[in-house]
């Protein structure tokens, strides 16, 4: 019978998988591989998952990874915007395209009132070519050829059937600008891979979020397929049982650590990794966190107390300098002495990465 595994045992090893319980010498694109990209919805998040990830690690790696094309902003993992490595991004933008196209269905579909989808693609990369493009500069172009449609699903139709990345200044640290798309084999200057394979993929998610269930796999990548997948990589893969009894899947040199191990605090931005590679998150969101209301603002997300979601955090940057609210702490009496003040001592050490020029830095707990 399988070994079975708790929630805290699947905790430790997703944290230790994405060095979460001690931070790694690992350069910034070494450790961008090893997650499979991260989340990048907004700009920051990735500088902030790094940061939690890396000793020493300085921003400037990550904004000149981009800025030199070896790294890219793009939708790809969940039609959802990711910073991968360059090679990564021509590795695995084929295997995400039918789940990209999939995704313009429902909501834009309708919107191109009878235009074909081929022929808008086509017309929106001629466009692409010349220069990079918003996606409303692509639907104010477009819609002089097809005036019935709608200029947001004619754009759309281009950002979600073609091949495209998102270039700097957008993803630049402290700097701002709109998405602007551009193609990405030119951009990057290589081909896409011709035939990627899925069983390297989930081979590569397993390192990074593993041990998990097939529903996991599903819910982190939306790959269809997955049974025929799983059926190959079987005899190379170990399994184990959850405390529900649902199989767990990993790669045999998957880390486990003792379910005991110290875990620091650690403060995930608002989009991160950890919190979106699982259907079922509970070894994360364990229940011991306050939930909604949940905070708005620039620097937002969630702080991680032994290796669980316990709290919200923001971080809030004015004249006056910055301070860091965490948001509804509470003491568990399994915390070990000292874990508000390792807290607080991370929190200004992430004030002093988000905001080095504040001329005063804060932390505060709320309740």
């Amino acid at each position: 019978m399988a070994d079975v595994l708790t929630p805290r045992a699947l905790n430790r090893a997703l944290m230790q998988r994405q060095g979460l319980l001690e931070r790694s010498s690992a350069t910034a694109f070494e450790m961008v591989e090893r997650l499979v990209g991260m989340q990048a919805q907004e700009p920051e998040n990735p500088y902030v998952a790094l940061w939690l990830r890396l000793k020493d690690f300085r921003a400037q790696e990550l904004s000149d990874l981009i800025a030199e094309r070896r790294a890219v902003r793009a939708a790809l993992m969940r039609s959802t915007i990711h910073l991968v490595t360059g090679r990564d991004y021509l590795a695995l933008q084929r295997l995400m395209q039918p789940i990209l196209a999939q995704v313009f269905r429902s909501p834009f579909g309708a919107g191109l009132a009878g235009a074909d989808v081929d022929a808008v693609v086509a017309a929106g990369l001629e466009l692409l070519a010349e220069a990079p493009r918003t996606r409303a500069e692509l639907g104010r172009e477009l819609a002089p050829r097809w005036p019935d449609a709608d200029r947001s699903s004619l754009a759309h139709a281009v950002i979600q059937h073609a091949a495209l990345v998102q270039v700097p200044p957008r993803g630049l640290w402290k700097q701002s600008g709109q998405a602007r798309y551009a193609p990405g084999e030119s951009w990057l200057g290589g081909p896409l891979e011709p035939a990627p394979s899925p069983d390297a993929l989930v081979l590569r998610y397993l390192a990074a979020f593993g041990p998990a269930t097939t529903a996991d796999i599903r819910t982190w990548s939306r790959l269809t397929g997955l049974r025929e997948v799983i059926a190959r990589l079987r005899p190379q893969l170990r399994t184990f049982r959850d405390q529900n009894g649902r199989e767990l899947l990993d790669v045999p040199d998957g880390p486990l650590p003792d379910p005991g191990t110290p875990a620091p605090p650690r403060f995930l931005p608002e989009y991160d990794n950890v919190a979106l590679a699982h259907a079922d998150r509970s070894r994360v969101f364990g229940g011991h966190g306050p939930g909604a209301p949940f905070p708005t603002g620039k620097w937002i997300g969630a702080l991680l107390a032994d290796g669980f979601y316990r709290a919200n955090w923001k971080i809030t940057v004015d004249t006056d300098g910055a301070t860091m609210t965490i948001d509804r702490f509470e003491r568990l009496r399994s915390d070990p002495a000292g874990t508000v003040d390792e807290i607080a001592a991370e929190a200004e050490r992430l004030l002093d990465f988000v905001a080095p020029d504040a001329p005063e830095r804060r932390v505060r707990f709320v309740r």
